[in-house]
């Protein structure tokens, strides 16, 4: 959760971020502000080992050592265990930039370019190097970059994982001046707690030491439901050995996850640039790779039209050997096409000798209601239901969300049922598990709390049948059935048309020639 402390130091970089009126709108700070905060927070972290790495960069050189080699050294300089190359060669930090206020650009340009690949390529992806010219043209370029230096984000000070809080806040605040639309839109941390919670409760394999497990957000944006299942896991188990796994299609997001993964020495191969439906130029990251574990909070709301040519001959051509076989959703909301992506990638069950898959997605209530039997929608969920793979579905409160005010949903999917679930569904009411926040953000009104997540949590865990809750409803408490059980039959149903002859009849007697006579518009002048 992000504290006092935390809030103060996004502040201080928002009104930074203010200091871009003029050249900027306030949409456009994002452009400048998320690169620039990435960079000052490498420069932090990097701090301490740069004049050793200098040092060894100049050695290495006048030895002539292969340049392949050289990222493996320098990474080594940086800290002895660490194995993903995070350095930088050049001769600047944020202190020396200060110190040649008429050649800051072309300075900060080499600074950049001194970063090792990776980083490079995060600040390629933020295309700041188009921000640079910008700033130093109207003059704002020194400024920004004297008042950043003062803003200590070393990992001393704010850890990886408040690191992240703060980007979602800042994320936030820049999609809500930039008017987002519903669909695209970062998951509050508390939502992903309880998510984490739900997804590993009963779980003891991911808590025993030297088990390997990988984890999988095929929607991974800045990469917190990766960041919060790595430190859910770890809070149990110091020793779990964890492979994190995302694709995002948007640069921006893209940037910020690697530099997060960077930063804690995962592997940033993991996270793949691309549209992971396909969209004709880029696709699915991992199309032969299985997750033992995956959690995502897909678009809802939001066209797939320009995945539609890529999705629908794989449908038609391919079936259920491919990913989307059950059928396709309507064409403005592709949220259930995620899930069965995700379906995809599950383990064999353990009746057929693999490890089994969980999932946890976020929905609104599109895929639940929508679509008549026989539909696309209908059809992916029947065969969902069929297959007994809807462990449960979580009715979340409303405003909760920053950039939308909707209900929610959490649906629990796997293949590895435990004995009592098997043929059943639980449906939990979470609607009233919330608590007012004192300021708004956005949208967002709402929260949950430790103690909402924890008794959500344990709602689930205890898998009973008309479980009650005390909550408030229209300012009065009330007892209220929150957890309810059901035959997976009791889900299907069936759209019958009764169709009949036309029945007509037809008899000659003198009350009825008497009202035709009445009716001149059906009877001859003549006649009457």
């Amino acid at each position: 959760m992000l504290t006092e402390n935390h809030k103060a130091i996004a502040g201080t970089i928002w009104d930074i971020a203010n200091r871009l009126r003029g050249p900027y709108r306030p949409p456009q700070y994002r452009l400048v502000m998320l690169p620039m905060v990435v960079l000052r927070r490498f420069d932090c972290v990097l701090e301490p080992s740069k004049d050793a790495v200098i040092r060894e960069h100049a050695r290495l050189m006048a030895a002539g050592t292969p340049e392949r080699a050289i990222p493996r050294l320098l990474t080594k300089i940086v800290g002895p265990d660490r194995k993903q190359p995070l350095y930088n060669v050049s001769p600047y930090t944020f202190e020396k930039l200060l110190g040649d206020s008429e050649n800051i650009a072309p300075n900060l340009v080499s600074y950049i370019n001194g970063f090792s690949e990776t980083a490079r390529r995060i600040f390629d992806k933020f295309k700041f190097g188009e921000q640079i010219e910008k700033l130093d043209a109207s003059n704002r370029l020194f400024n920004i970059v004297k008042l950043m230096s003062d803003v200590d984000l070393h990992p001393d000070k704010i850890s990886n994982l408040e690191m992240g809080y703060i980007f979602e806040h800042l994320v936030m605040r820049f999609n809500e001046q930039a008017n987002e639309e519903a669909g695209d839109h970062f998951t509050p941390r508390e939502v992903i707690r309880l998510m984490t919670h739900l997804i590993y409760t009963g779980e003891e394999d991911v808590y025993k030491a030297g088990v390997y497990r990988e984890i999988y957000d095929p929607t991974c944006g800045t990469g917190g439901m990766l960041s919060v299942s790595e430190e859910t896991i770890r809070a149990q188990n110091l020793k779990a050995n964890l492979g994190l796994y995302g694709q995002e299609y948007n640069d921006e997001s893209w940037a910020i996850c690697c530099a997060d993964m960077l930063i804690k020495d995962e592997e940033t191969g993991n996270i793949v640039l691309g549209d992971t439906l396909g969209d004709g130029k880029t696709k699915d990251g991992f199309p032969d790779k299985k997750f033992h574990y995956m959690l995502a909070n897909p678009p809802f709301g939001v066209e797939w039209k320009e995945q539609q040519r890529i999705v629908t001959k794989e449908h038609e051509e391919v079936g259920f050997d491919g990913r989307f076989g059950a059928g396709l959703p309507a064409i403005n909301d592709g949220s259930l096409l995620f899930l069965q992506h995700m379906i995809s990638k599950m383990h064999d069950a353990p009746g057929r000798g693999g490890d089994g898959s969980r999932i946890a997605i976020i929905f609104n209530g599109s895929p639940l209601f929508s679509g008549d039997a026989g539909s696309g929608p209908s059809n992916i969920r029947r065969w969902i239901i069929e297959k007994d793979w809807l462990e449960a579905i979580i009715a979340l409160p409303d405003q909760l969300f920053y950039n939308t005010g909707i209900f929610t949903y959490v649906w629990l999917v796997s293949n590895r049922k435990p004995p009592e679930r098997r043929g059943k569904v639980q449906l939990i009411d979470g609607t009233r598990f919330f608590q007012k926040m004192k300021k708004s953000l956005n949208n967002k009104r709402n929260e949950l709390s430790d103690a909402h997540i924890a008794r959500l949590t344990e709602l689930y865990g205890n898998f009973r049948d008309g479980e009650t809750e005390r909550v408030l409803v229209d300012g009065a408490w009330e007892e209220r059935v929150v957890s309810r059980i059901f035959d997976n039959a009791e889900f299907g149903f069936l759209k019958v048309t009764v169709e009949r002859p036309l029945r007509l009849n037809f008899e000659a007697t003198p009350e009825r020639i008497a009202r035709l006579r009445d009716h001149s518009l059906h009877w001859p002048q003549s006649a009457k």
